[in-house]
């Protein structure tokens, strides 16, 4: 303990053990439902929900340790919300690429990150990249995650002249979701803590008495069949350009989301000098995640609850970490969590992402049109990479026909013309 003190410098911090690990547990009860969640999202791209279920066991633990030793920050290392979606439903079902390869994306785009967030080409983006253009990212998210709870949830359905409609909400699952939904949504507004994971328990039973099932059968924590999954990315496809497209929508995606939550971060705790180290401790465990088989993890929002219980070393993300790493035992719950439970999940968190919709200022439509068309895209697209490429390929392009070339980062030009040669080469294959 004394050791753990001084490494921590718990008394120079204002801090103590107690309040440490009173906060790491706060953050692991805010974060601890994207067990359930990812590992659904994953599944969906065809990884074993056992081996789905792992790995992001596996990578929250280890980011939440690289954070705790190397950073020495109070900040939960998690795979994304947003992130997760843009691997299975942009890179595996839009692009029809096998999920192995999908993480090959993954380790590629997390070892550029790593280059990134070790030179100064983080600060070169951050400034490059208008603060507009990144919110829409975010809010575009936002949509397309909840038109994914939508439709996981049951409550929406294909149509043939409209594309899309309102389904019986009087069906089991539907109804399933609109009850869970509710009580998510008091949990959440009352601030309840581990709201989201009440709101999936209770999901369960919902589900249960409706007569909701899941196609899982029992199983248990295996890391032989987590073989299956670990360390199988497959680089067969390397020398293509969609892959390289795919590794550069990504690869902005990682780096600024997380310089945007790190520097909120940093500032809660006021503490500037630790923005290098988390910002390299969430390179790290990102592109370690393509490895233990799972989408990238970022300095997650969940943040927020673990600093606000006093959290402020990283004894608190070790403590998360642990916690993480105890959700194995509960693996046989975890498969038979049904979809009612989790659409509710990504319907509340979606509409949290789309806050950013407020940071988008209307004065310039050289500024606010390459957001909408982002914002726009992204959803109706069912493609991150692709709304992407809408947003930033019009943002130079609209200043330039308005003679306003000069208002214009280079580096923007360079992101935006790579975009354009990813939107030319879809469409020729297309």
């Amino acid at each position: 303990m004394k050791h753990l003190k001084q490494y921590y410098q718990l008394h120079e911090q204002g801090t103590s053990v107690k309040q440490e690990v009173t906060s790491g547990v706060t953050a692991f009860l805010a974060a601890v439902y994207i067990v359930a969640v990812n590992s659904t999202i994953l599944a969906d791209a065809g990884i074993p929900l056992e081996g789905a279920i792992i790995s992001t066991v596996l990578a929250s633990f280890i980011g939440c340790f690289i954070m705790g030793f190397y950073a020495n920050a109070p900040i939960i290392l998690m795979p994304a919300m947003g992130i997760n979606a843009m691997f299975t439903f942009t890179f595996v079902h839009g692009t029809g690429m096998h999920w192995q390869e999908a993480l090959a994306i993954v380790f590629i785009a997390g070892f550029l990150f790593v280059v990134i967030a070790f030179t100064k080409l983080a600060d070169l983006l951050n400034r490059a990249i208008p603060e507009m253009m990144k919110h829409a990212v975010t809010a575009g998210i936002g949509f397309l995650l909840t038109f994914i709870g939508l439709e996981k949830g049951g409550l929406i359905e294909a149509d043939p002249e409209t594309f899309v409609q309102l389904s019986a909400l009087s069906n089991p699952l539907p109804l399933a979701t609109l009850l869970t939904f509710l009580i998510a949504m008091v949990l959440y507004v009352r601030n309840v803590p581990g709201h989201f994971l009440w709101a999936i328990i209770c999901g369960v039973f919902i589900g249960k008495v409706l007569g909701v099932g899941t196609e899982q059968e029992m199983m248990n924590a295996s890391l032989s069949e987590y073989s299956n999954v670990f360390f199988q990315m497959d680089f067969t496809n390397i020398w293509t350009v969609s892959f390289w497209t795919s590794v550069f929508a990504m690869t902005m995606v990682l780096t600024f989301e997380n310089i945007g939550l790190i520097s909120g971060y940093v500032s809660m705790l006021q503490r500037p000098d630790k923005t290098k180290r988390v910002l390299q401790a969430s390179a790290i465990s990102a592109m370690s995640s393509g490895v233990f088989g799972t989408s990238p993890t970022v300095a997650t929002a969940e943040t927020t609850a673990g600093i606000s219980a006093g959290g402020k070393t990283g004894l608190s993300s070790l403590t998360t970490g642990v916690l993480f790493g105890l959700t194995l035992f509960a693996l046989p719950l975890i498969s038979h969590i049904p979809d009612n439970a989790i659409a509710p999940v990504l319907l509340i968190v979606g509409g949290i992402m789309m806050r950013s919709l407020a940071n988008i200022s209307f004065d310039s439509t050289l500024n606010w049109f390459p957001a909408y068309l982002t914002v726009a895209f992204i959803p109706l697209t069912h493609s991150i990479a692709d709304g992407i490429a809408f947003g930033f390929v019009s943002y130079p392009l609209l200043h330039i026909l308005a003679g306003k070339k000069k208002e214009v980062h280079k580096t923007m030009y360079v992101i935006g013309s790579l975009f354009l040669i990813h939107l030319i080469l879809t469409a020729i294959a297309l």
